[in-house]
């Protein structure tokens, strides 16, 4: 601890200092029960801007979605006072960098380890539908039980739309992919990147494009390809994949994890090429001024007729993509009204029934019958696929229901959890089928005296889940489906 530091915050006290990076500083903390936890105190600079507190409130709110192996879960947030932090699980442990810093590169069967651990939580980070946007060394804790992904979906949430590459919360510049140099739009696959980066990290002690000056890293990066050192196969080949310069060309986590696995088939070599190659527009805007230039290549094999004139380099307006359709579910609604005694009267969902027509169909009028044409078959009956999530396995290992709530006749239904070795609750609401399309639902949760959190928007599968610590406490607890929505009152005590 220094000088400033809290000794509290919130119902949290603060009993040591974890680490300092460009998003605060994360503290040990202890919660009321006696548990320790990891506190980020964030910059202030959060506190003053509302659109930045409700931006970072909903990215939170999507973390809290990502299952538990791998990562450490988001627990509790609270930008509402001019120190505003947030509540993770504490990993003990040194992190990444820290251990290959002390102790030197892993290998052979330790390298895949960690690879196979850290591309699990990316594929649970992105099934949860944001993207982690800043994994690097430090942010992958060696504990007693595995590697564990720390700060998935904060670098998002702490980014303004504006945001720009003197800010700090872009990421660290030796891991970021050369789109977001360019376009500053994450995706999945920037996530491999900065994996496959991490990964060279891990197996040689430096990152695959340099540790120099910013500018220079930056331009390795777009032009040039990485040095991966030592690193041996199997890892090799597959790093290479994932620092391709076309996020395309990289494979999936669920692909790494195959391969790593022994499923070499699983990645194809990425296809040729050919024909025109455009140059990144940041590094013009980084390194040569604010100008982008496309170079023309002609293809092998191809005779090339002297020129008539100097060549030219034409310079380019960068143009606006059409918008990628979003895996973030619709922003938070606000929270329902407040608890009452009775539960409100459920309506149905009236448009996913069609209505009956009100004009009356004519009688056909006589006329000859025409050479018979065979009947059309009947279009097959669409199945509405199940659910394939469960209560137990969105909150997580050790959660048993204690309590739940039932829509439309069982369409959809919201439970309450409870984890007996922790005292965490978890909300939870599930439509009995895939929504095509999507439909609103919710789930809210609210501690006596203590934490509250709830997530409505328009979803699919599942709205949560809503994890909070409520050991010895009431709750109250809710959610709603379509038209309808509900929420007990103080219930649950101890």
């Amino acid at each position: 601890m220094v000088e400033g530091d809290p000794s509290r915050l919130g119902p949290f006290e603060i009993v040591g200092r974890l680490g300092e990076g460009g998003q605060g500083v994360v503290y040990r903390g202890v919660t009321p029960d006696g548990a320790t936890v990891a506190v980020k105190l964030l910059h202030t600079r959060l506190s003053a801007d509302p659109a930045a507190r409700a931006r970072f409130l909903r990215e939170v709110s999507l973390a809290q979605r990502v299952a538990r192996f791998s990562t450490a879960p988001v627990l509790y947030a609270d930008l509402a006072g001019n120190r505003p932090y947030i509540v993770s699980e504490y990993v003990p442990g040194p992190s990444l960098k820290d251990l290959v810093e002390r102790e030197g590169p892993r290998r052979g069967a330790a390298l895949e380890r960690l690879g196979i651990a850290t591309a699990t939580a990316l594929a649970a980070i992105h099934q949860a539908g944001i993207t982690h946007r800043d994994l690097k060394p430090a942010n992958v804790l060696m504990g007693p039980e595995g590697p564990v992904v720390i700060d998935f979906g904060v670098a998002k949430a702490l980014d303004a739309p504006q945001a720009t590459m003197s800010g700090t919360t872009m990421g660290t510049p030796a891991y970021l992919a050369p789109e977001l140099l360019s376009e500053a739009t994450a995706s999945p696959a920037s996530d491999v990147f900065a994996w496959g980066v991490t990964m060279v990290f891990a197996a040689t002690g430096r990152p695959a494009f340099g540790a120099d000056s910013i500018p220079v890293v930056l331009n390795r990066i777009l032009h040039s390809e990485p040095d991966l050192g030592e690193v041996e196969e199997p890892m090799r080949a597959l790093v290479a994949r994932c620092l391709a310069k076309n996020p395309a060309d990289r494979p999936t986590p669920e692909q790494l994890i195959a391969y790593l696995r022994g499923d070499r088939g699983v990645i194809q070599p990425p296809p040729a090429r050919r024909g025109r190659m455009v140059l990144a527009a940041a590094s013009a805007v980084l390194l040569l001024g604010g100008a982008a230039y496309v170079l023309t290549r002609p293809e092998p094999g191809t005779a090339v007729a002297a020129p008539t004139a100097a060549p030219v380099i034409a310079q380019l307006t960068p143009t606006k993509r059409a918008p990628r359709p979003s895996l973030s579910p619709v922003a938070a609604q606000p929270e329902p009204p407040a608890p009452t005694t009775g539960a409100p009267a459920e309506r149905p969902d009236v448009a996913d029934k069609p209505r009956p027509s009100l004009t009356p169909t004519p009688s056909p009028s006589p006329s000859p019958s025409p050479s018979p044409s065979p009947s059309p078959s009947p279009s097959p009956t669409k199945v509405r696929e199940p659910n394939p999530y469960t209560a137990e396995g969105l909150c997580g290992a050790g959660f048993t229901v204690v309590d739940q709530r039932r829509w439309q006749g069982g369409r959809a239904t919201t439970y309450l959890l409870y984890e007996q070795a922790t005292g965490l609750n978890c909300v939870v609401t599930l439509s009995k089928n895939v929504i095509p399309g999507t439909i609103k639902m919710g789930a809210l949760l609210r501690v006596q005296k203590g934490a509250h959190g709830n997530d409505w928007g328009r979803y699919t599968a599942y709205a949560g889940p809503i994890r909070l610590l409520a050991k010895k406490k009431c709750v109250v607890w809710g959610g709603g489906f379509a038209k309808a929505t509900w929420q007990s009152g103080w219930t649950h005590c101890g």
